[in-house]
């Protein structure tokens, strides 16, 4: 705890706020990539949220209090970051979040960044088809592997109800998946 306890000085103090802040990528540059990705599902629209993720950071490091863990805080702004860009899109286009998610899953085959096989295509849309709640406590525990307390921590809310909620989903997933 130390550890983080002085790197969060470090991001704090002008004086070291550049070198630190450049560790802060290396170390969580690729994990808040995959998890806005998971959100957004668009390479490019991941691009941009992780950008405004870590301006954001940038800029408010200095109000962290240390209340949550450092990487918890980063999970947050990151969510809220990536609805915020949902909802702005959805808006723009003057159709709902869900019509936008799903807009997203159909271009997510002619995406030259997806990997994935007809298996995962089909567990996004089925991941697509949850509210929003229920997506990113999915994505968070099924995928980064959180543990409850750390989603708690991440969505401000009780373990009871995320426990609920990730059980519904897991529900709601594996019933799309064996009808057809």
């Amino acid at each position: 705890m130390t550890n983080e306890t002085e790197f969060i000085l470090r991001l704090q103090d002008p004086k070291s706020k550049e070198t630190a802040f450049r560790e802060l990528l290396n170390l969580y540059k690729e994990h808040l990539y995959w998890h806005i990705r998971k959100i957004v599902i668009s390479h490019d629209d991941t691009d941009d949220v992780l950008q405004n993720t870590f301006i954001k950071v940038y800029r408010s490091i200095d109000k962290f209090k240390g209340d949550s863990k450092l990487y918890s805080w980063l999970y947050r702004i990151a969510t809220n970051e990536s609805i915020t860009h949902i909802n702005k899109n959805a808006k723009r286009l003057q159709i709902s979040n869900e019509e936008h998610q799903n807009l997203a899953l159909n271009n997510l085959t002619a995406d030259v960044y997806f990997e994935g096989d007809e298996i995962q295509l089909k567990l996004q849309k089925a991941i697509a088809t949850l509210p929003q709640k229920q997506q990113l406590v999915f994505n968070m525990k099924y995928f980064d592997n959180l543990k409850y307390k750390e989603i708690a921590e991440i969505l401000e809310t009780s373990e009871g109800a995320l426990k609920a909620s990730y059980h519904i989903a897991v529900k709601k997933i594996e019933s799309f998946l064996t009808t057809d």
